[in-house]
């Protein structure tokens, strides 16, 4: 079995590492746009039409199920992807409910970290109407932290003065939970979690994405294995050297974990 995993560029390895710790009997196929990455700044008919390009080839290489590793790809697509294709597609969405779930009973607030497309179209506003009945979300864009993503800007000192700016004008006191709303994003998380004060939380939808992959699989009837975690990754542009950026990005972001689940409680 092989699942594809779709996203403009990196960001959705992070949503992969997580499938090959949950779902280690399958094999996957990595697909990055990266002749139109980031998609978050650019116009949405655009970007649909990248979108539905590139799942095209995906589907010319054989495909059993379609993680779409990307919330604006999600929020532009999804519905007319599952029209097109009768395969089982997963989408992502900013954790917004389980955020304010989880801040219901603190009184703090919800901080979403996006892209400025997801944070413009229809579905994340009825998201956030659907969840907020207390109004507690408040939306930042990040145009700029998918590129520093794609460059592989890690450097802390860096990063710290782009958070510190960007967070300026918030009281950080006023927030209990940050929700990561791209796919790029959780490849910051370590810095975050420095940067912020200890009783903020750091959110992202991949573990419950993972899980309705699952969820679907096993409704479909193809739970079964016939894989080893075996990873094909392609891009857009065919450029070997972004494929080898891939595969050491998938490296750090398993390694990370590997450390996090060695260290004691």
């Amino acid at each position: 079995m092989r699942i594809g995993f779709f996203d403009s560029g990196i960001g959705g390895l992070t949503v992969l590492a997580e499938a090959l710790k949950r779902l280690p009997d399958k094999d996957f196929l990595y697909m990055a746009d990266t002749l139109h990455v980031p998609y978050g700044t650019k116009p949405k008919e655009d970007v649909k039409a990248y979108i539905f390009d590139t799942v095209g080839k995906m589907m010319n290489e054989g495909m059993d199920a379609l993680v779409v590793a990307c919330n604006t790809a999600t929020s532009i697509a999804i519905t007319e992807l599952r029209e097109r294709y009768s395969l089982p597609i997963v989408g992502m969405e900013p954790a917004v409910k389980p955020a304010v779930e989880m801040n219901r009973a603190t009184g703090k607030r919800v901080l979403v970290f996006a892209t400025p497309l997801t944070l413009q179209l229809p579905k994340y506003y009825a998201l956030v109407s659907r969840v907020d009945d207390m109004g507690i979300v408040d939306s930042l864009p990040l145009p700029e932290l998918v590129h520093y993503c794609e460059s592989l800007q890690f450097d802390k000192q860096i990063m710290n003065e782009y958070f510190r700016s960007k967070l300026s004008n918030y009281d950080l006191n006023d927030y209990g939970i940050i929700v990561l709303g791209c796919t790029h994003y959780p490849f910051y998380k370590d810095i975050l979690r420095e940067l912020l004060p200890a009783h903020i939380e750091i959110v992202d939808g991949n573990v419950g994405t993972v899980k309705r992959l699952h969820a679907l699989l096993n409704r479909y009837g193809i739970a079964g294995g016939g894989g080893s975690g075996n990873v094909r990754f392609m891009c857009t542009g065919n450029e070997p050297a972004y494929i080898d950026k891939m595969q050491t990005a998938l490296a750090f972001l398993r390694e990370k974990d590997a450390m996090t689940e060695t260290l004691p409680n």
